[in-house]
């Protein structure tokens, strides 16, 4: 073959290779173009509007573990960062939910630094073949409340125990002193004792469940505090006497504040009650009223044991006391200081103390106060 045609004969082969890469080329195209490229995982229609304006947390997971949509709550919640899914808890719920189509519901503890923990109830579920809804609804109040009440709970039935037991310990003393006129009378002056105590407290138990709700008082009508201040040191004068204790009232007259004259009268005649009973005999009792920035103010002023500072935000709790050996010395219930607190709550005020060890402690009641209608 002489070198023309071989020359020929190459260029040909080079032409063929040559237009079959570029049908190889268009053929891939082709194909490449038939193929759909993959599509980003769409919300179903109404979805994204209720997610925007619902109140509870609510989040949509897609395959990827992105979150496409959170309703407002859900990042308040601390539950989503931009498009992370922030609870590893959660994120593993969504992975099983979607591998299997079942929905799932569980409780989850959600922690976040410098804040306290909270409790989550998670509802998850499949939206769709590539989406997961979760629905999520804070019960952290809710667990808060169950524990208070199986406290107090429990503490009532602490509480009953010791005048029961006490009474049914002298019913036997008064069986067995049947032929002891003198010992009879001794127990049966101490049943007396006993029995007013567990009137008391299961009084005051009535009073507090009564009072829990904090709502505002149903018909609330004018009060005078001079009335009020005056019922409370009455109530007290009996017990100051025979302690050798000074009950003093000072301060300005003719106030008035609106609610249950009832209620604001247990609730001074608690803190001069607590005031006399945590005071050294020979001392006095203040009870000062004021008016100050549209309130008024009642101020139990004593010369006690005082309060040590870490125990003046617990006092107010039901059942709690600084010093329940010296408390049961007073024959006290722990409710007092919790009755005083929801009552003020219930009359739009608050309570608050000062104290030093030692020295005494200030409790002080703030109401609204009535202003005086004026006549032109």
């Amino acid at each position: 073959m002489d070198p023309t045609t071989q020359a020929a004969l190459a260029a040909g082969i080079g032409a063929i290779v040559a237009g079959g890469g570029v049908l190889a080329w268009a053929v891939s195209d082709r194909q490449q173009s038939a193929v759909p490229a993959k599509e980003e995982p769409t919300l179903p229609p109404g979805v994204a509007t209720v997610l925007s304006v619902l109140r509870s947390s609510a989040l949509v997971v897609d395959d990827g573990d992105d979150v496409v949509q959170a309703s407002a709550p859900a990042y308040a919640l601390g539950l989503v960062r931009g498009s992370s899914l922030l609870s590893v808890e959660l994120a593993e719920l969504v992975r099983q939910v979607r591998r299997d189509g079942q929905i799932r519901e569980t409780e989850l503890v959600m922690t976040r630094p410098g804040l306290p923990p909270r409790n989550v109830t998670a509802r998850v579920a499949p939206l769709g073949s590539r989406l997961v809804l979760a629905l999520l609804e804070d019960r952290t109040r809710e667990r808060q409340v169950e524990a208070i009440r199986r406290d107090f709970v429990a503490n009532v039935s602490h509480e009953l125990k010791t005048p029961v037991g006490a009474l049914r310990l002298l019913a036997e003393a008064v069986a067995d002193a049947a032929e002891d006129p003198e010992a009879v009378r001794r127990f049966s002056g101490k049943m007396v004792t006993e029995s007013d105590r567990l009137s008391r407290l299961v009084q005051q138990i009535i009073e507090l469940s009564r009072l829990q709700a904090d709502e505002p008082v149903d018909t609330p009508s004018p009060v005078r505090v001079d009335d009020v201040v005056k019922a409370a040191a009455e109530a007290s004068a009996t017990d100051a006497d025979n302690r050798n204790i000074s009950l003093h009232v000072d301060g300005t007259t003719g106030l008035e504040v609106f609610g249950s004259t009832e209620q604001l009268s247990a609730a001074v005649a608690n803190l001069v009650a607590n005031a006399v009973a945590y005071s050294e005999p020979d001392s006095t009792v203040v009870i000062t009223r004021r008016s100050a920035d549209g309130n008024v103010e009642i101020s139990v002023i004593d010369q006690g044991i005082g309060i040590p500072p870490e125990e003046t935000q617990r006092i107010f709790e039901r059942f709690y006391r600084v010093d329940p050996a010296r408390h049961r010395s007073t024959g006290g219930t722990g409710l007092g200081l919790s009755i005083v607190k929801h009552i003020a709550a219930t009359h739009g005020g608050d309570i608050r103390v000062w104290s030093v060890e030692g020295h005494g402690s200030t409790f002080t009641l703030t109401l609204p106060q009535r202003q005086q209608e004026t006549h032109l």
